[in-house]
């Protein structure tokens, strides 16, 4: 949208996210109910075929309730990247904005949700080349050499990692190299892919021991409702075990049962263990994000009161 349209003309792009289990699917049916909204997944496993039971995937009833958008859209064998994710979200969000309707992005995938409304690096690939040649620079004169000439060609990136982080400074300079651009310009210059929208962002928590029976009592109902038969259905209609979803929590770990590498009660175990300390991650990722604001999830009034307050603002 032209650059002399302020903010408050701009339509907003709720998103609702969060850990796993938290509680997002609940939120955003209430969410769109009241305000007239349609949901777009963004749960980087939700989009695959098949991936029901273990992504906890909103089902008939759910989807009744109000239009949901990036579900079911890829084979169990393809490969679906943040990037992908990108540009059919933003598709989605321009059309349902388009109707009248608020478009409401829902997920723990938080690669997903950076490259949204932020945008992904559009920097150079790993070369081999110029790195080999810093990494034996380092080796011959010390790692405070490579820092001084970070500090040199890209002072404002230095001063945000210290002279022994050794990746970032191999990195940085390995950007200069190839482009003859800072890294801190590369990062400037990525844009998100809503620029006409106003972003919402709502951060939902609980406290670790709520949400941690909650992660508990996913899985033994992923369990009851035939996580394993799932499992066996997708690999005897011919999906192999490297296929992107099977690398999912709780897919994999049946899959070792299956195998017989792992008794049933040791796969649900693991699952459980695993996903509270995916859980964890998430929050640690989404603490990150710019503009997020936090509530209780359970604290529905208040996150709708938000939404209203930023629909006014905007118009």
């Amino acid at each position: 949208m032209p650059s002399s349209e302020s903010s408050s003309d701009r339509p907003l792009a709720a998103a609702v996210v969060g850990p796993t289990a938290v509680g997002k699917t609940a939120v955003s049916l209430l969410l769109a109910e009241r305000f007239g909204g349609e949901i777009i997944n963004a749960d980087s496993m939700q989009v695959y075929r098949g991936f029901d039971i273990g992504t906890d995937k909103p089902g008939p009833e759910e989807r009744a309730r109000a239009p949901h958008h990036l579900l079911d859209i890829i084979d169990g064998r393809t490969q679906f990247t943040a990037a992908d994710f990108a540009v059919r979200a933003a598709e989605a969000v321009v059309s349902i904005s388009g109707r009248g309707r608020l478009p409401i992005i829902v997920g723990g995938t938080g690669l997903y949700i950076k490259a949204l409304f932020e945008g992904l690096f559009p920097g150079p690939g790993r070369d081999d080349v110029v790195r080999a040649s810093l990494q034996e620079e380092a080796r011959r004169d010390g790692w405070d050499v490579l820092h001084r000439r970070l500090e040199s060609l890209d002072p404002e990136y230095a001063t945000k990692i210290g002279p022994n982080d050794r990746i970032r400074i191999i990195r940085a300079l390995e950007v200069r190299a190839v482009t003859g651009i800072p890294l801190s310009e590369h990062f400037h210059l990525t844009k998100g892919y809503l620029q006409g929208f106003a972003p919402v962002l709502i951060g939902l928590r609980r406290d670790r021991t709520s949400l941690g029976r909650r992660v508990d009592d996913r899985v033994e109902q992923m369990f009851q409702r035939g996580l394993v038969e799932e499992v066996r259905g997708l690999r005897a209609g011919g999906l192999e075990e490297n296929a992107p979803p099977f690398k999912a929590l709780g897919y994999r770990h049946v899959l070792r049962f299956l195998r017989g590498e792992s008794t049933l009660e040791e796969a649900r175990l693991e699952t459980k263990i695993d996903t509270r300390h995916y859980a964890k991650r998430q929050e640690t990722w989404f603490r990150k994000t710019p503009g997020l604001v936090w509530f209780d999830a359970d604290d529905v009034e208040a996150i709708i009161d938000f939404i209203a307050g930023q629909r006014k603002d905007h118009g």
